[in-house]
């Protein structure tokens, strides 16, 4: 039956980022299907409060913290995930973000742009926001043979957006590694694929998009007047998507893809 394509059952999912508003709705998604989700993140609290929202509903879910910078961290995260569980089938890397110090004013002169703040960008959204997890969780998965490693990138690696130029660039580069080691494992049983999300709404752009009061700030409205759905995305809309991605039996022949959501930000050119 096609319902039996989208079940996870039996698979490992780890999700690192899953403490966040995104990662956690599609750690979430990926339990109701059936996974085994592993949380992995800095945040202990907001961590077990997700592993406690998926346990209610039925789900099974453990949480270990990790720093996702930090090889040897993400070493032994892994090995305890595999003595509990067995090697991950599913690894959706959803940490990164931005930094102030890499947000451009308006107006602001691009040549001084702190080197420093450029390259913390990098190794948060790149280096621990995927090479290195793809390093260490994606060892097993080409060790068993099988596996699909889902990388969150983002609209403005597609469309590179005004103010954001570090984070957009290294999120240009997600997408580019993914097509990379998409291409390198295709015959080791392994997909690598990418998610851009569009504007959803989170803590870390929420002052961006909304004034104090809840009204839309001039940047939500810009955003609001390009996207066609004239509307931001809600956490939840990623589910599908990520569910498809981490099926072997739904997306079997999918790998070095990266697929917008973003209720057609991205089709709007004038």
């Amino acid at each position: 039956m096609i319902e039996d394509m989208f079940r996870l059952n039996g698979d490992t999912a780890v999700v690192l980022g899953g403490t966040g508003v995104l990662g956690g709705a599609m750690a979430e998604a990926l339990a109701r299907a059936g996974a085994r989700v592993a949380i992995v993140g800095r945040n202990a609290e907001r961590g077990q409060d997700r592993v406690r929202c998926i346990q209610s509903a039925g789900g099974t879910a453990i949480f270990h913290a990790a720093d996702a910078q930090n090889r040897d961290s993400l070493m032994t995260t892994s090995d305890r995930i595999a003595e509990e569980w067995g090697p991950p089938s599913v690894l959706v890397n959803a940490a990164g973000g931005n930094r102030a110090d890499a947000t451009l004013p308006p107006g602001a002169d691009f040549c001084q742009l702190p080197l420093a703040a450029w390259q913390g960008v990098f190794d948060l959204n790149l280096v621990g926001g995927v090479l290195l997890p793809c390093q260490v969780f994606g060892a097993s998965m080409l060790a068993a043979g099988k596996g699909s490693i889902i990388n969150i990138a983002s609209i403005s690696s597609v469309l590179p957006l005004s103010r954001v130029v570090a984070y957009s660039a290294a999120k240009a580069a997600v997408v580019s590694l993914t097509k990379f080691l998409a291409r390198e494992w295709a015959t080791r049983g392994v997909r690598v694929n990418a998610i851009s999300p569009g504007f959803f709404p989170a803590e870390q752009n929420r002052a961006l998009l909304f004034k104090p009061d809840g009204s839309y700030s001039e940047r939500g409205e810009q955003i609001i007047r390009h996207t066609p759905m004239a509307r931001f995305g809600e956490a939840q809309e990623l589910a599908g998507t990520v569910v498809w991605l981490a099926s072997q039996k739904a997306s079997s022949f999918v790998t070095g893809q990266n697929i917008v959501v973003d209720g057609g930000f991205s089709a709007v050119t004038i």
